[in-house]
């Protein structure tokens, strides 16, 4: 092979030999430049030289110049100058290390100090106008009980949530708040953030609590609890304080809510005490509840739940409930069915029941007997939609339920029960409250109860039956055998009679008068008796002295051996004084009884007497406020069903107790607000 391709031989004056023959000959001192600013760049070399340069960069190392003289900033200058030149001619780069800022400031009585103490009062002036303007509309919004956030908060919408709407408003009015603004770029510095409204808001309720506690101070006080879902279906206990202020005047206090997992005792304890650690400081009676337990009672009202969502779901089945209402009116007035008058057939409508007021299942109820003819007829008309299959089908099966001689029934029993007791859940739910009414009340209650199990059950069943006479319904006879509708092939064993009459009257019935001996047990009872001897009706005519002396026993703590002696002794001298005292003759209720002594000093001539007094009135028969504090529905809504507990905690503190809410000061809440978190005026 070596005969046919010859090796070729490199001529002597190729670009290889002549940059190897130029390697010796480079001075390698002077092409390579220690420094880097001084350098060729490598790329402009040979290809073949560039890895020789390359290590000889690496030979010579860094590039440290001690000779050169780098200009003067920062507290060299500052030195020599005294800072003239670099703060005002050439400028000052020093910004990293503060300490060089305060040498440049110097002294007390300086120049640049006085520009520092300037800057830093025009800084904080502006912070705490900044702040001021967060704190007004943090107050206006808490106390309607609106929503903070928008959902889209940048500058290019136009609407940004009612916080910064209103701030924004509130800045168009205030001078000053719109320059204070004005001056700040960063939206961060403006205190808008989440995070600084709940702060506010939480100072606010911090100081409506100490206020609260503060007025209680070592009094006696008493506990409310009540337990309810939010709209976010989460169980939450609310509690309220009861005591008596120093005007002697009865306050019912709203001081937190509490999320519980679950609503037994052992539990309710820990999380009042967790509150009450926190603080450093007999339950409602709810008888739709309890008549739940009965499986026909419970399914009516879950039914009633769903009819109240599907013919007042919309707008559309409004007004179709209300101009067929105004059609059958209009009709029996006609007929001679109806009489006209002022206040007479006015516009119905369906009231939906709350689950913390159950006098309105009352309302639902009576409602709903009295528009039965027109709920039937929107749930034809619903039923034959087909646009939503999902509500069509509910109303199906409401029509098919609604027309049944069960519902008939449940209605009528229902309603009657809560016919019964509804003078006492007004009475119950009263603030004021009268413990010699409301115990009357109880009793008479009872009573209508027992007579209704044991009278009115014929009355009951003919109601039922001419209802279904007027509506077209099927009716049971009484002495068939019971058949129930979901096991029709099951032999009960049973009569009609025997059911309805038995199992579901009188169990309902039992189930109410068991719960009421419970609330109102004979011991309970026979101290809020004894509670009445104050009664100062009639010029103190309820007076009794042993049963004055037998409620103050039940309180040894505070009424040991030597203060009972003393307390008989000062009852004596009370009862006698006040009934001669023509400013004790037109007061009727204990309440005002406790006003007038603390306005007459008398709470000081007789100090146990008023302290017997104070236990009497602390002493709840329901919790009213409690039931209150879950009526205010606005603060957490559908919309709003995200807010954590700590911020819906705090949110209704402020809403519920607007009294003391109008009392807090700026003042107090930027002190507070500054005290969080180790939060420091914004002034850099």
């Amino acid at each position: 092979m070596e005969r046919f391709y010859k090796r070729k031989v490199p001529e002597p004056n190729s670009a290889n030999n002549a940059c190897n023959s130029c390697l010796d000959d480079i001075n390698w001192e002077d092409e390579i430049k220690y420094d880097p600013g001084l350098r060729k760049q490598i790329d402009e070399y040979h290809p073949n030289l560039r890895e020789r340069v390359r290590r000889k960069y690496l030979e010579n190392g860094p590039c440290q110049p001690r000779t050169f003289a780098f200009p003067m900033t920062g507290s060299r200058r500052e030195k020599k100058d005294g800072g003239y030149e670099a703060f005002v001619k050439n400028g000052w780069n020093g910004f990293h290390r503060k300490e060089r800022l305060k040498l440049h400031v110097g002294d007390v009585g300086g120049s640049h100090y006085q520009a520092m103490k300037n800057v830093r009062e025009t800084g904080k002036r502006d912070y705490l106008t900044r702040l001021n303007g967060s704190i007004d509309v943090a107050r206006m919004l808490v106390k309607l009980g609106l929503p903070f956030r928008g959902h889209d908060e940048s500058k290019e919408s136009y609407n940004r949530g009612n916080f910064r709407e209103f701030r924004d408003y509130t800045a168009e009015q205030n001078p000053s708040l719109r320059k204070a603004i004005g001056t700040k770029k960063s939206d961060n510095s403006l205190l808008v953030a989440p995070e600084i409204q709940r702060d506010i808001v939480k100072c606010f309720a911090k100081e409506v609590l100490h206020a609260i506690l503060e007025e209680i101070g070592h009094d006696v006080f008493c506990l409310l609890v009540d337990e309810s879902r939010d709209v976010s279906c989460k169980e939450q206990m609310a509690v309220v304080l009861r005591y008596v202020d120093k005007y002697g005047i009865v306050r019912e206090r709203f001081v937190g809510l509490v999320h519980v997992t679950e609503t037994t005792s052992a539990y309710l304890k820990s999380s009042i005490d967790a509150l009450f650690a926190e603080l450093k400081l007999s339950l409602k009676l709810v008888l739709v509840a309890i008549v739940r337990k009965h499986k026909g009672v419970s399914d009516f009202f879950t039914k009633i739940s769903i009819l109240l969502n599907v013919v007042g779901g919309s707008s559309k089945r409004r007004d179709l409930i209300r101009d067929i209402n105004v059609k059958e009116m209009s009709k029996a007035l006609g007929c001679g069915q109806l009489q006209t008058g002022t206040g007479l057939n006015q516009e119905q409508c369906l009231q939906r029941p709350g689950d913390t007021r159950w006098s309105s299942h009352y309302k639902t109820l009576k409602s709903l007997v009295g528009m039965f003819a027109t709920i039937v007829k929107v749930l034809e008309i619903v039923e034959k939609d087909k646009n939503d299959w999902k509500i069509r089908d509910q109303a199906s099966n409401l029509l098919e339920y609604f027309q049944s001689f069960d519902f008939v029934f449940y209605l009528h029993l229902m309603l009657t029960i809560l016919t019964i007791t509804n003078s006492l859940s007004l009475a119950l739910q009263r603030k004021d409250q009268d413990i010699v009414n409301a115990m009357k009340c109880v009793k008479s209650t009872r009573l209508n109860l027992d007579e209704l199990r044991r009278e009115k059950w014929e009355k009951v069943l003919d109601e039922v039956s001419d209802f279904c006479d007027k509506y077209d319904i099927v009716k049971l006879e009484m002495e068939d055998t019971y058949i129930d509708p979901k096991k029709r092939r099951h032999k009960s064993g049973i009569t009609n009679k025997h059911y309805y009459q038995v199992d579901c009257f009188n169990d309902v019935i039992d189930w109410i008068l068991q719960e009421l001996d419970n609330r109102f047990s004979e011991t309970s009872s026979q101290l809020l008796i004894c509670s009445s001897a104050f009664s100062p009706r009639d010029s103190f005519h309820d007076f009794n002295l042993e049963n004055l002396m037998s409620l103050a026993k039940s309180y040894p703590s505070d009424f040991n051996s030597g203060n009972l002696r003393d307390l008989s002794h000062q009852l004596g001298l009370y009862t006698a004084d006040v009934r001669d005292d023509g400013r004790f003759s037109n007061i009727q209720t204990i309440a005002e009884l406790s006003q007038i002594m603390v306005e007459t000093r008398k709470h000081l001539c007789y100090p146990l007497v008023y302290q017997l007094l104070k236990l009497v009135l602390v002493l709840p028969v329901a919790t009213a406020t409690v039931e209150r504090c879950f009526s205010a529905k606005n603060v957490k809504t559908y919309l709003r069903n995200k807010i954590g507990d700590e911020y819906l905690s705090d949110s209704l503190i402020c809403y519920v107790e607007k009294e003391e809410m109008k009392k807090v000061t700026n003042e107090a809440v930027v002190r507070r607000f500054m005290n969080m978190q180790g939060r420091r005026f914004d002034d850099d």
